[in-house]
């Protein structure tokens, strides 16, 4: 039955596509993460690799996610959230695949950033349009219980790797990173409804207020600090959403939140490439530096489900500052030799504060902006968020090369988890 029936039961089922459609796309940014470290050793093998041909290969990645995110998501204000989101997952899916057939590391480098265009694109647009199909204040474990699916990627294409990369080669990963739009993009075309919010921002009244009415939403008042031709689908539209955000109403919250995000991705990224290392540094058992990756990202899992409620009771702000301060004083403690249970303990509960500290920032970034610019803003935000993730690797890196990460690694993290919390505490939440 189409998605557009207005019996209740086919509209219930209909409003429950929005969030795991979105979901599925975030889980593609998991795959991401963590798919050229797990195909590394067979990329090295084939092409002789040096260390700073592999590094280039993971940071290109990155850096085609951060020119994504900042560019699509100016797009999905203009063009819609539907529209961004579809395109988004078939680019990476179809550079993804052309990986799997790349003949040197210069044709792999080059469409590993194509494909960073693509995925960079459906973070700001899958939490855009997750929380506008929202009800009430449920926007921060809306946007949480999304990016779980971000942790679970990570984790099963770890897993995946041990299975398929010695066997069949590392090409396969590259072509399974691509299956899932063969169901995903059929399945975005047939149920996923453009955005009421978008609708109405955009002068398209009677369609926002069906969507409104077949999905249970109330429209959001329009705001009255926004550009005049902000959202326009247009070139001047897209300067339109930029002079709005750096304009007198957004600056501060602008700039404060370019700050957290790049320390918040910081150190999400920083961990996830060097907690091995760094245990290892400590003198912790071989099989346990493993353990603790899974362990962090498992955290990360179980602190999601968490912080999103809280965040609905007291404020995504306020949350925020709580996680990430509390992320600080986790990594700092991590410093601290202890038995094997105790840093275990010590690692899920980092993994707790620490991913959901820069979810947080998306739910705060997508309730304070009005519909017109707030996929731009969430495009600002995680694009800002990626300059850190290229750069926490490689100071941790440089911490790791010099035999000092532990205990210098820690304290590094807990500075930059302490300036996230710092600089968040300076935006203001409002819609």
């Amino acid at each position: 039955m189409s998605s557009t029936s207005t019996a209740g039961g086919t509209t219930a089922r209909a409003t429950g596509w929005v969030a795991p459609l979105c979901w599925i796309a975030v889980l593609l940014d998991g795959f991401d993460l963590v798919v050229v470290p797990t195909t590394l050793s067979g990329l090295s093998k084939d092409w002789g690799l040096s260390a700073g041909g592999a590094s280039t290969l993971i940071t290109v990645g990155l850096i085609g996610m951060m020119v994504g995110a900042l560019s699509i998501g100016t797009l999905t204000d203009l063009l819609g959230r539907r529209k961004a989101l579809i395109g988004a997952v078939t680019a990476f899916s179809v550079l993804t695949a052309l990986c799997a057939l790349a003949p040197n590391p210069v044709v792999f480098g080059l469409l590993r950033f194509l494909a960073g265009l693509g995925l960079g694109g459906c973070l700001p647009t899958a939490i855009a349009m997750v929380n506008e199909f929202s009800r009430g204040t449920r926007g921060g474990r809306a946007t949480t219980t999304m990016m779980t699916g971000y942790h679970v990627g990570a984790v099963a294409t770890s897993a995946l790797g041990i299975l398929v990369v010695e066997p069949l080669g590392w090409r396969w990963m590259y072509v399974i990173g691509a299956v899932p739009a063969l169901v995903l993009v059929p399945l975005m075309l047939r149920h996923l409804p453009e955005s009421a919010a978008y609708l109405a921002a955009h002068g398209r009244r009677p369609e926002a207020e069906e969507v409104a009415r077949r999905y249970g939403l109330e429209l959001e008042a329009p705001a009255a600090t926004v550009d005049p031709h902000a959202g326009e689908a247009s070139a001047g539209g897209a300067a339109a959403n930029l002079r709005t955000l750096f304009g007198a109403g957004y600056l501060r919250n602008t700039v404060a939140i370019g700050v957290t995000s790049f320390m918040g991705l910081l150190l999400v990224y920083g961990l996830n490439n060097w907690l091995p290392g760094i245990m290892r540094e400590a003198g912790y058992e071989l099989g346990a530096q493993l353990a603790f990756l899974t362990v962090l990202n498992l955290g990360a899992v179980a602190g999601l489900l968490v912080a999103g409620g809280v965040a609905d009771r007291i404020g995504a702000r306020k949350a925020g500052v709580a996680w990430f301060a509390a992320a600080a004083l986790l990594l700092a403690l991590l410093s601290i030799k202890l038995p094997i249970v105790g840093i275990y303990l010590m690692v899920f509960l980092t993994g707790c504060f620490v991913f959901s500290a820069q979810v947080l920032v998306y739910a705060l970034v997508s309730a304070a902006h009005p519909p017109q610019v707030r996929a731009t803003a969430l495009g600002w935000s995680a694009g800002a968020g990626r300059i850190g993730a290229i750069v926490g690797p490689i100071l941790a890196g440089l911490l790791v090369g010099a035999g000092v990460a532990f205990p210098w690694g820690f304290y590094m993290f807990a500075v930059v988890g302490l300036l996230g919390a710092v600089a968040l505490s300076v935006t203001r939440q409002s819609r």
